[in-house]
């Protein structure tokens, strides 16, 4: 009974041996996947900063002109204007906030379009080269066991 496991480890050990993996593609696609990850990681990072410095001059520039309308004000009809102004200057904060926003996000469209479309050319070559390498590979063996 050992002997028919060990004539079927063999027999499993030679099969696998007939049939050789090329590990090499496997890392290329790590690499490829790892590239990508790293320019994608600095696409987000900058939308973030660049997002990041529209909110903070956007609350700034706000807290800024919130200032007039706390200031104490002799005539309560300045309070109406000092809100009316406030309200307007934040009208037009608000969009130019916006656009500015709107901005990034078209920046981040079209790079992360441009690293897809990249990208899948440069997995599609890997691909092609892989299914090649391995055509040839079985081909090949294929021929070995035949001769033999």
């Amino acid at each position: 009974m050992a002997k028919a496991s060990n004539d079927y480890t063999k027999l499993m050990k030679d099969m696998m041996g007939a049939f050789p993996v090329d590990t090499g593609a496997m890392t290329d696609a790590f690499k490829t996947q790892a590239t990508f990850a790293d320019k994608m990681s600095k696409v987000v990072l900058e939308a973030a900063e660049k997002s990041t410095e529209i909110s903070a001059g956007w609350t700034k520039s706000t807290l800024g002109k919130f200032g007039v309308v706390t200031n104490a004000k002799d005539d309560p009809a300045d309070y109406t204007k000092a809100m009316t102004d406030f309200a307007s200057a934040q009208a037009e904060m608000s969009a130019e906030s916006m656009a500015a926003f709107a901005e990034v996000a078209k920046k981040v469209q079209m790079e992360t379009v441009e690293l897809m479309l990249a990208a899948g050319k440069d997995i599609g070559d890997e691909a092609t080269k892989a299914v090649k390498k391995a055509t040839d590979d079985m081909t090949a063996a294929a021929k070995k066991a035949g001769a033999k």
